[in-house]
């Protein structure tokens, strides 16, 4: 009788550890998940941000081109 609860006890344990070690498992993919997502779009965030600043000096320079020249000369 002592020898079926322990073998009982041993196979909750195992049961126990492999669940544990599924959820581990899923929380080290998902840790993975979003380590690449953030590599991904951390430059492509920084190189949109330089494009949206490029582009407003540009307008900024067209605007001031198109200024001094409407603006009548002395």
């Amino acid at each position: 009788m002592a020898n079926e609860t322990n073998d009982f006890s041993v196979a909750i344990t195992n049961l126990v550890d492999t669940a544990g070690k599924l959820v581990q498992q899923q929380v080290d993919l998902v840790g993975s998940g979003v380590k690449a997502v953030v590599s991904v779009v951390e430059p492509l965030a920084k190189t949109a941000i330089d494009l949206v600043g490029s582009a407003v000096n540009t307008a900024g320079q067209v605007l001031q081109n198109v200024s001094s020249t409407i603006a009548p000369k002395k």
